[in-house]
């Protein structure tokens, strides 16, 4: 005989459990927008200057890009420290390709990059070892690379590069690599894939999902948008000096948990995240910049921040050991 008590308590526990989730959906959009307009008043207006527009917009390109690949890699439940280290190699490597070809010069970048996640995927893929402990490594060594390169003078790129420093172009590549994305991750069993891997790596195995090669696919594709990243990047500053790619982890990391990525992915995890996260997170630098906070001040109210967010969308039933 069923109780109608113990029913009830399911049905306001199932309730309870849908208001949460629409919290996680809705929290980073409202809060988005609530940021943006709170810095417009507090700067006087300054936020939506065009000057200021623009400058924002130069700082989202590079990591949206990057943090398209990440996403995809958080969402089996891995993480990749080694973003930071993947631009800065592929930085150096346009620059020194540029005075051949800007074709050839966006190529080595794109191949250098997918070169060191390939890296990743087999040390993390074949050998075993966690995604974090693997990108960790890969981020000391190649960030020793990029010193080497670097340290004594900026490595310089053709003038040719600025050729392609102008919004349309920078626009346009990152909505074409966002859109393509986001249709392969919601209309292709793609997304589908990496949300099951996430969910349970065991589980997906036995699903017929070809997990280690899928995994391997994803850490090298997550390099070769980083790579690409670096063209965006190289374009805008126009050499690369021993400090490119300087905590770009970390920035890609927080944007992402600012729009509402579980940590530990699955199936609750939404494009929109990418997106969301870092408009977010640059509204909020730039806006904290413009008020007058000293670098100290920032990045005590940004840790803050990081620290609200991870505790109101971290999965607790499904959170478990980074893969």
């Amino acid at each position: 005989m069923k109780h109608p008590e113990k029913s009830l308590s399911k049905d306001e526990a199932l309730k309870k459990a849908k208001r949460i989730d629409q919290l996680r959906t809705y929290l980073p959009v409202v809060g988005l927008v609530v940021i943006f307009v709170l810095f417009i008043f507090l700067t006087n207006g300054k936020m939506i200057a065009p000057k200021n527009l623009i400058l924002l917009l130069n700082q989202v390109y590079v990591v949206m890009i990057a943090a398209m690949g990440v996403f995809f890699i958080m969402t089996m439940g891995g993480l990749d420290f080694s973003q930071g280290s993947i631009l800065g190699i592929a930085s150096i490597v346009i620059c020194l390709l540029s005075p051949y070809s800007i074709p050839l010069a966006i190529a080595g970048g794109i191949f250098a990059g997918a070169c060191i996640g390939a890296i990743n995927a087999y040390f993390h893929v074949r050998r075993k070892i966690a995604s974090f402990i693997v990108t960790i490594c890969t981020m000391f060594l190649f960030r020793g690379f990029i010193k080497y390169f670097a340290s004594d003078s900026p490595v310089r790129a053709s003038m040719n590069v600025y050729d392609f420093d102008h919004i349309e172009f920078k626009l346009t590549c990152t909505i074409l690599i966002v859109l393509v994305g986001f249709l392969a991750f919601r209309f292709t069993p793609f997304g589908t894939y990496l949300k099951a891997i996430g969910a349970g790596e065991r589980g997906a195995m036995f699903a017929g999902i070809r997990t280690d090669r899928m995994k391997f696919f994803i850490y090298t594709l997550a390099g070769a948008l980083t790579g690409f990243a670096a063209f965006i990047n190289i374009v805008k500053n126009g050499s690369a000096t021993a400090n490119v790619g300087n905590q770009l982890e970390t920035q890609i990391l927080i944007a992402l948990v600012l729009g509402g990525m579980p940590i530990s992915g699955g199936a609750k995890v939404r494009f929109g995240n990418i997106i969301v996260g870092s408009l977010l997170y640059y509204v909020l630098y730039s806006g904290l910049t413009m008020i007058g906070l000293t670098t100290q001040e920032l990045q005590l109210v940004e840790g803050v921040i990081f620290l609200i967010f991870v505790a109101v969308f971290a999965d607790r039933k499904a959170l478990k050991v980074i893969k």
